[in-house]
């Protein structure tokens, strides 16, 4: 999503992967796809397995794949998994955070556990 922007409060993120700077959102239809790929019963399942901290790389994977396909990129967890972006496994971790926050945290930045 070349010369977009992101706006935090639609829980948008900004970042380079592969080298182009996308958007990334996980929207309802994102996160009914995350529900699914992580046998989460709910939103509140959802949140508690991500607020553990305990994340797989495949985890990971998931979480960039659904919120690139959000931002309105289309890209499947295969790509995802073979981008490369500056930083290498630290800046993953730094997009899945911001994803997280962005999509679960109160306007005021408080995490919420009933999303």
């Amino acid at each position: 999503m070349a010369g977009g922007h992101a706006n935090r409060r639609r829980g948008e993120i900004e970042t380079v992967i592969g080298g182009e700077r996308r958007i990334l959102c996980l929207t309802l239809g994102a996160l009914a796809e995350l529900e699914t790929a992580f046998a989460a019963g709910d939103l509140n399942g959802l949140a508690d397995r991500f607020s553990s901290g305990r994340l797989k790389a495949a985890d990971m994977i998931r979480l960039i794949g659904a919120g690139l396909r959000g931002g309105g990129n289309l890209f499947s967890d295969d790509e995802v998994a073979a981008m490369s972006i500056e930083g290498g496994i630290l800046a993953y971790a730094q997009i899945v955070g911001d994803l997280l926050a962005a999509t679960f945290a109160e306007p005021g930045g408080k995490a919420t556990a009933n999303p």
